[in-house]
């Protein structure tokens, strides 16, 4: 599981300028819930081989009693609550505030472990912009520029690794499990996730786990159907209720990136008597980016007239069309209706990503495109492509050779996205073709 980095900090002292190098972009935001854009973002980050979820978090006023500020500290305590390590950022231009005192006692209190960052020290000596920041007793303080990168690598290492003795020692899979379809239901609260894993498992009602910490805590459910073998990878409701927050919403954004990245399958539930909203988009738009096999699942089909089902159809088509290589499946969790077609394009999904697809075949799927359709000139060259094979699975890669492959523009690498993927069926699963120049290292083995 990916450890969890949360930047806390007074209003202005630099956590988005932080989260946004962290994340390499602008605006990393992969999640969002509604009222929240002003609070919690959430992105991905890697240093080096080490990859980590990072939450930005909005002014922190911990004793804020009510209207926004009051909002604000309770999603900045809930990104506490999940975090692994805080990163707690100071100013180091204007000094110590009584407002980073306060910030501090609560921090004391969290039992997270804390890493003291004094930001915006670019050009200042260590000793003079840290001296104040002894007095709130985190330690010696990390200075940064988080504008500049200054001291950021070194930063997150170090994190990282207080991160990882926050977590117990994993365990190798059980032999037993090792080939479970791993599925994540996602979806926002409230679309009926909790009603189909009782479906799926069969019970009544689905009681929580009593295992040891937070909402934190990763939970999976073995459970078999129609002889199939699979692993639950619970997103939200199947946890143990949070002892310390139970006054903050129970969606964790972090749980459910961290299910989607652990999962061989995600099942996104929407629902039907909704209208698709950004947060749909955006844990899609995750699920994409992390490359997992997918199932959309529309909820709460059964009851509604034929307009309004096709007002819906419209409406899938309209926000989710990056997603046509997924399979929908219209549904009622509470009825069971639909379910067995849904968990056959499960199984389809997971066929599809894991699929061994041999090099001699793919080099002659890849000549048959070119002989429809040739890549476009630019300028006085046409690239030429030369053979391909695959370079990983879950999702597949496939890797096409040839010269000139630069000047190849997104059409044509969509064109040629789908005709392997009809080629070889590659239903529910993204595909990704990366192009390379050189030589052919299967040449020496064709002799």
């Amino acid at each position: 599981m990916k450890p969890v980095i949360a930047l806390v900090g007074r209003p202005n002292v630099g956590k988005s300028t932080l989260f946004n190098r962290l994340t390499r972009s602008r605006d990393a935001l992969v999640a969002d819930l509604p009222g929240l854009t002003r609070d919690r973002h959430y992105g991905e980050g890697r240093i080096g081989e080490r990859p980590f979820l990072v939450i930005d978090t909005g002014g922190f006023e911990p004793v804020a009693k009510n209207g926004i500020m009051h909002e604000m500290a309770k999603q900045t305590k809930q990104a506490v609550a999940e975090a692994d390590a805080v990163i707690f950022i100071v100013d180091g231009r204007q000094g110590l505030t009584p407002h980073d005192k306060t910030i501090t006692d609560f921090l004391r209190k969290s039992g997270r472990p804390v890493m003291l960052v004094v930001n915006k020290a670019e050009g200042m000596k260590y000793t003079t912009v840290t001296a104040d920041f002894y007095e709130l007793g985190l330690g010696d303080p990390y200075v940064i520029s988080a504008a500049h990168g200054d001291g950021v690598h070194d930063l997150v290492e170090e994190s990282l690794d207080i991160a990882m003795v926050q977590r117990p020692p994993e365990e190798d899979e059980p032999q037993s499990l090792a080939k479970h379809i791993r599925l994540a239901i996602v979806g926002r609260p409230n679309v009926g996730k909790s009603t189909l894993v009782n479906t799926l498992l069969g019970e009544d009602r689905v009681i929580a786990f009593d295992m040891p910490g937070t909402t934190r805590d990763s939970i999976e459910i073995p459970f078999e159907r129609d002889g199939r073998h699979y692993t639950l990878i619970d997103t939200a409701g199947i946890r143990r209720r949070g002892k310390v927050f139970e006054a903050i919403e129970k969606f964790s954004v972090v749980k459910t990136l961290q299910s989607i990245s652990e999962a061989n399958v995600v099942l996104l539930l929407l629902d039907a008597q909704q209208d698709i909203s950004e947060q749909d988009a955006h844990i899609a738009g995750f699920i994409l980016e992390s490359g997992r096999a997918l199932v959309i699942g529309v909820n709460k089909w059964d009851g509604l007239t034929s307009d309004q089902r096709d007002a819906i159809k419209m409406d899938l088509e309209r926000k989710l069309n990056f997603l046509s290589f997924a399979k929908t499946h219209f549904i009622s969790a509470l009825n069971s209706t639909g379910i067995g077609p849904m968990m056959k394009s499960v199984d389809a999904a997971y066929a599809a990503a894991m699929s061994n697809l041999s090099t001699p075949k793919l080099t002659r799927a890849l000549i048959e495109a070119v002989e429809h359709q040739q890549p476009r000139r630019k300028g006085s060259i046409r690239p030429k492509l030369r053979y391909a094979h695959q370079g990983g699975m879950n999702p597949p890669v496939v890797v096409v050779h040839g010269n000139a492959v630069e000047a190849i523009d997104a059409n044509y690498k969509r064109f040629l996205e789908k005709h392997f993927r009809e080629t070889f069926s590659l239903v529910g699963t993204p595909l990704r073709i990366e192009f390379r120049t050189g030589k052919n290292p299967f040449k020496r083995s064709e002799k």
